[in-house]
């Protein structure tokens, strides 16, 4: 099912730390986690919220899981708006504290997850990623050099099901992608995007317009979508991408020039363009390409991101989020590292 990737959890009440606990770990067993897995997760959401308490102003906790190269993981994000860190390798030291403590939380938190990242800016905040394997990687894993796609689809507050979904796949040297928003929110308009899914993954089409007009056929008898169909030729070093509705779809070098794709009017499984074009682009012009639902607000500035190229993709796509998530609909950020 297309869906939610992550569930959020706000974390500014003390109160509320025992159920959320709770929620989390039976997450992690029914994605099928071991005891000792189960285990070094509450121990890092307990620091985490440790931290939260102490420390942060407006928290909030995005817990999701995913596959990727290494293996099936959860992984959980901490997104404040505090104060920040003016030295954040520093705070990583066991015993280094700014309050009472022994200074030992987020050592023991960088200890037990597989991927880690620390991202702070003064005056700004602080993301914290902990990523946990089901079975621990081999090799340390990482993403330097590798092309990567990190979804963060958030259901609107009150919902159970979001609207909003994304779906890729790979075959050989060939990547296809599909990132919807249902019209509305709810059931119906998560219906309408796993109608879309289940087409597009059946779909033999290569073109990203050829593709939207068979899902424009394929869901007629929903609420209909605004979707944007990517195709990454991972040989080539090339991607073609073709829009209809209001995803919103930007290449960027981070700290450099960034270019808006623009997709055409229209609303898919209701009325799109007789003529329409799929654009084509370099992988080696562009780092990074992210698209987003109007679940963000459409001025996005990445100026502010400093150094944030070096992380994971999914600490960029939390910053979005953070800083721009109107949390008046369901909401998607997708980022997709090129090179």
């Amino acid at each position: 099912m297309v869906d939610a990737t992550h569930t959020s959890y706000p974390a500014g009440d003390r109160s509320y730390f025992a159920i959320l606990k709770k929620d989390i770990h039976h997450k992690a067993q029914a994605a099928g986690f071991n005891a000792a897995k189960l285990a070094e997760i509450d121990i890092v959401i307990a620091e985490l919220t440790s931290n939260l308490h102490k420390y942060a102003v407006d928290g909030e906790i995005l817990v999701g899981t995913g596959r990727d190269r290494y293996g099936d993981y959860m992984e959980i994000i901490t997104i404040d708006n505090g104060p920040g860190m003016a030295d954040p390798a520093k705070m990583l030291q066991d015993g280094f504290t700014t309050g009472t403590s022994m200074g030992h939380g987020l050592g023991s938190i960088k200890r037990l997850s597989d991927r880690f990242d620390l991202y702070s800016l003064k005056g700004w905040g602080t993301i914290l990623l902990s990523r946990i394997y089901k079975e621990t990687p081999a090799k340390k894993p990482s993403s330097a050099g590798v092309f990567e796609i990190k979804p963060l689809v958030v259901a609107k507050t009150g919902e159970t099901v979001s609207g909003d979904g994304t779906y890729y796949t790979a075959i050989g040297k060939t990547v296809k992608m599909l990132v919807a928003d249902g019209l509305g929110h709810g059931p119906d308009a998560n219906f309408a995007v796993n109608e879309a899914a289940k087409n597009f993954k059946t779909c033999l089409y290569q073109s990203p317009v050829e593709i939207l007009r068979y899902l424009h056929q394929s869901i007629r008898k929903t609420r209909g979508m605004v979707a944007t169909v990517v195709t990454f030729d991972l040989e080539n070093k090339s991607l073609q991408i073709a829009g209809i509705g209001n995803i919103a779809s930007k290449f960027l070098h981070l700290g450099g020039d960034v270019k808006n794709h623009i997709s055409y009017n229209g609303i898919v499984g209701h009325n799109i363009p007789n003529t329409m074009n799929s654009q084509q682009y370099n992988f080696a012009d562009y780092s990074l390409l992210i698209l987003c639902s109007d679940g963000i607000k459409s001025r996005v500035d990445f100026s502010k991101y400093q150094g944030i190229g070096k992380y994971d993709c999914m600490v960029l796509a939390a910053a979005i989020y953070k800083d721009f998530c109107r949390r008046t609909d369901d909401t998607s950020v997708v980022v997709v590292k090129l090179k």
